[in-house]
């Protein structure tokens, strides 16, 4: 009883101390919400009223709906953002795909062999993207090592996928591989040893295991890694400047050259309000789909 009564006082000392700290806590809330504020939401509240508040030479200000209706009428402006969607679609499914079985090795293999896989699946992560498509060019350009090495044995060259569509997926799925595999191993550490050798002992194949007690279980790492996966394809620059075609191009480089090559800025940051949009719905589906697997939780 005397342990019990005073673990109870020390319970009412502790309380005051943390309720007199709520206005610390406050502030170091407030600080970081402030930064989101100022260096996203505000430019993006600024860039749609550009493009919608326009005015005349008198100084008038109207709406208008022109550089929207302009780029959803316009077959090139259709054509970038259909290619810059099926690449972000392509890239999150392979990465999804070559992500999961390096993970599933990595959690459940240990050794030295484990230890150099995961060595070479980290590895893009501290490469430039820079020198990671000059590295793809010179590798499976016209002429690089790929097609060296054919010719040294005679065989036949590969079309090059330098300058396709396949060119930018190979980069943006190299150079986000790490985080992929990072994300998905964290996932892959909640289920217990315990639970996949009870499903063995009954005579359950690797393939059961996976199917029934690893995969459900993956749902909001997978969730998670995919929508991270998107939202930094959908967005990226440099691989698909250097390795993609210039037509059709990505969201990345049209706004770009948009800005600068055409000096058409609202056109600019109309094709950036629209890249927001879609990946605020990426966003939205992750978001709503993590509350609702809270919600079957409680």
């Amino acid at each position: 009883m005397t342990e019990i009564s005073n673990s109870f006082r020390s319970a009412h000392r502790v309380a005051p101390i943390a309720k007199g700290n709520k206005p610390v806590g406050l502030l170091l809330v407030v600080t970081p919400v402030l930064l989101v504020f100022w260096l996203i939401i505000y430019p993006i509240i600024s860039a749609v009223i550009s493009t919608i508040f326009i005015g005349d030479p008198d100084g008038n200000v109207g709406i208008s709906f022109a550089s929207y209706r302009f780029f959803f009428s316009d077959g090139y402006s259709l054509a970038n953002l259909w290619l810059t969607l099926w690449t972000t679609i392509v890239c999150g499914a392979l990465l999804l795909l070559i992500g999961l079985p390096i993970a599933l090795y990595l959690r459940f293999s240990h050794g030295r062999l484990a230890g150099y896989v995961q060595a070479l699946a980290i590895f893009p992560m501290f490469v430039p993207s820079v020198i990671l498509a000059y590295a793809l060019i010179r590798t499976i350009g016209p002429n690089g090592a790929v097609d060296l090495v054919l010719n040294a044995l005679g065989l036949p060259k590969l079309p090059s996928p330098y300058l396709t569509p396949w060119g930018p997926v190979i980069g943006l799925v190299w150079d986000n591989l790490p985080l992929t595999v990072l994300m998905l191993t964290a996932g892959l550490s909640s289920i217990s040893n315990s639970s996949v050798e009870a499903a063995r002992d009954v005579g359950a194949s690797p393939l059961r295991v996976f199917v029934s007690i690893i995969l459900p279980r993956m749902g909001n790492s997978m969730l998670v890694t995919g929508s991270f996966a998107i939202l930094g394809i959908f967005s990226a620059f440099t691989l698909p400047y250097m390795l993609g075609r210039a037509s059709p191009e990505t969201m990345g480089p049209f706004m770009q050259r948009t800005f600068s090559d055409l000096n058409d800025p609202r056109a600019a940051l109309t094709q950036a309000v629209i890249s927001f949009g879609f990946c605020l719905l990426f966003g939205l589906f992750y978001v709503r789909s993590i509350a609702k697997n809270r919600e079957t939780r409680r």
